[in-house]
Parts: structure tokens; C-alpha cells; sequence
């Protein structure tokens, strides 16, 4: 009986031990840094350096991801963010995301909740949306959509927009309840390699409703236009 246990205790591990090993093979723990915005954005007068930079690790289906964006202008931090999320996937090519983001500047730290989708929409558009809930009552919302057309072999035009809108008020960091902002950049890049891509563009921005107030009131732009050069990676 002892032998006989031993055997089938030894032929399950035999048998089973391969399969375990196969199914790590066909679902490795892989890592990737993208940063899809490295660049300078220029004016008449002065300018500033912009970012938008992920990382992720995880399997297939399951991943955590480190999101960070912001811009400085003159030398002064205008925007930065930093997101730390689970994301699941959901359907082929879609993923949802969930957990914490921090907005640094300006003004004093802010914390929220986050619960977004992040995927390929039809006709091949990036999508990333969220909504975002903090403390006091404060709500936002985000949608980024981005369409890569392709002239050459190497020769990417990619538009690119953005809008975030807020619950309420939140005077000390110069955000206005409604349509606060609204992003919008044409960029054109050159693949020297996939992983490896300078680029030039122009990048847009307005402020709206109360936002727009409060930047008026501060002696802030509410809109402008700048040119960009900058470098797409990934690895």
C-alpha cells in the first residue's frame, strides 16, 4: 500500500511538475518602461520640459502599473502626478485599472482613488479614461485618446487630445468645478528604431469655467499654444 502511494505520488509529480513548468513558460513574469512624451515645449519667451512616462510588470492577464506625467514651465513645476494601479484584463485588447494617484503640484498633495479602462478602441485609437474620487467629496474624470497614422515605414503622425474635468472647487490648486482643462498635440516622429524615436510637434492647452477664472485672477494664461521636440522609448 506504502509502494503503491509512493508510485502514484511520483508519477503525479512527473506528470504534473512539466505541465506547472510549461505553464510558467507560456505565461512569464515580463516588465516594460514607455515613455511616450520626453520633451521640450518652447515658446516665445522661455518654455519648459514635459513627461509622460509608464511602467509595468506583471503576467498576461494581470499587471501593476507606475504611471507619472507633469510639466515644468520657466524652471517651475506646473503639473506633476504619479498613479500606482492594478490592471486586469478584460477583453482582448482592454484592460481595467484600479488603485491610487497622487497629484504632487501645484498647490498642497492631493490623494484619489482611481478606476479606469485603458485599451485599442476601433479604427485603432488609444484610449485611456478614469474617474477619480478623494477625500472631501472631490470627484474628476480624464479621457486620453491617441491615433498613430502611419506614412512610412518610419514616419508616424500621431494626434493626440485630452480633457479632464473636476466635481468641485478646489481653489488652492487653481481647478474650477466643470471642464477644467483641454490638452491637444500633433506630433511627428522618426523610428530610428521601434524602442527608439525622436520627434517634433506643437501641443495645445486651455483652461475652462472656473479654472479659467482662477488662472485669469492669478495673472496665468488661460490658453497658448508651444512647440515640442522631444523622444519616444520604450523598453
Amino acid at each position: 500500500m506504502r509502494r503503491s502511494l509512493l508510485l502514484a505520488l511520483a508519477l503525479a509529480s512527473a506528470i504534473g511538475g512539466p505541465a506547472q513548468a510549461m505553464d510558467m513558460e507560456d505565461d512569464p513574469l515580463l516588465f516594460s518602461v514607455f515613455a511616450e512624451e520626453l520633451e521640450w515645449r518652447g515658446r516665445d519667451a522661455g518654455g519648459g520640459f514635459a513627461w509622460d512616462v509608464d511602467a509595468w510588470f506583471g503576467r498576461d492577464l494581470d499587471k501593476a502599473w507606475l504611471k507619472t506625467e507633469g510639466e515644468t514651465e520657466d524652471g517651475h513645476v506646473e503639473h506633476a502626478e504619479v498613479q500606482l494601479l492594478y490592471s486586469r484584463a478584460i477583453a482582448p485588447f482592454w484592460d481595467l485599472q484600479a488603485g491610487w494617484r497622487r497629484d504632487l503640484e501645484p498647490g498642497p498633495d492631493r490623494d484619489w482613488a482611481a478606476v479606469g479602462i485603458q485599451g485599442l478602441a476601433p479604427w485603432h485609437f488609444h484610449v485611456d479614461a478614469a474617474v477619480f474620487l478623494g477625500p472631501s467629496g472631490r470627484t474628476a474624470a480624464r479621457l486620453e485618446t491617441e491615433y498613430e497614422l502611419r506614412l512610412s515605414q518610419r514616419w508616424i503622425l500621431s494626434p493626440s487630445a485630452e480633457l479632464n474635468a473636476h466635481g468641485k472647487d478646489d481653489p488652492e490648486r487653481g481647478i474650477g468645478s466643470g471642464l477644467s482643462t483641454a490638452e491637444a498635440g500633433l506630433r511627428l516622429r522618426y523610428e530610428i528604431r521601434r524602442r527608439f524615436a525622436p520627434y517634433v510637434g506643437v501641443h495645445w492647452e486651455r483652461r475652462f469655467g472656473d479654472t479659467a477664472d482662477l488662472a485669469e485672477a492669478a495673472g496665468e494664461e488661460i490658453a497658448g499654444w508651444r512647440w515640442a521636440v522631444g523622444l519616444r522609448a520604450w523598453f
